[in-house]
């Protein structure tokens, strides 16, 4: 159903998966190796660090169960948890407008979700969309 991948974050964080990002920019903070990336994921962040022609920061990616529960406001069953979402923030784009566009770029499917300074992005089949200013 999904199609995600497994890297090693030590011996291939500083791979290349697209031409603007690596393995290590959806490395869990808590240092673990292993880190899930979902194909569909890391094309859409692409396609928006594209648009834009700036940077696409990423704030959190993938999350171990464990750092997972430790965030506050987390779903136990986060997309985080699986590889399927990023926050994310570009340089110079107003939250508002990166959600509108990430809006219409998934359209019928996937979570997205406004906060004050970033936008969730996750690859959920069913769509959901939400706003936490």
């Amino acid at each position: 159903m999904y199609n995600v991948k497994v890297y090693d974050r030590v011996t291939e964080g500083n791979k290349h998966i697209t031409p603007h990002f690596q393995v290590k920019e959806f490395a869990c903070s808590d240092g673990s190796r292993v880190v899930f990336i979902s194909n569909d994921l890391v094309n859409l962040l692409e396609n928006i660090r594209v648009h834009y022609g700036k940077p696409l920061h990423i704030n959190s990616a993938y999350r171990t169960v464990t750092y997972n529960s430790k965030v506050s406001g987390s779903s136990s069953n986060s997309m985080h948890t699986y590889g399927l979402a990023a926050d994310i923030w570009v340089e110079g784009v107003a939250v508002n407008a990166l959600y509108a566009y990430v809006c219409e770029a998934l359209g019928n499917h996937g979570g997205v979700g406004i906060y004050n300074t970033f936008v969730h992005v996750d690859m959920r089949s069913l769509k959901s969309r939400w706003d936490n200013r």
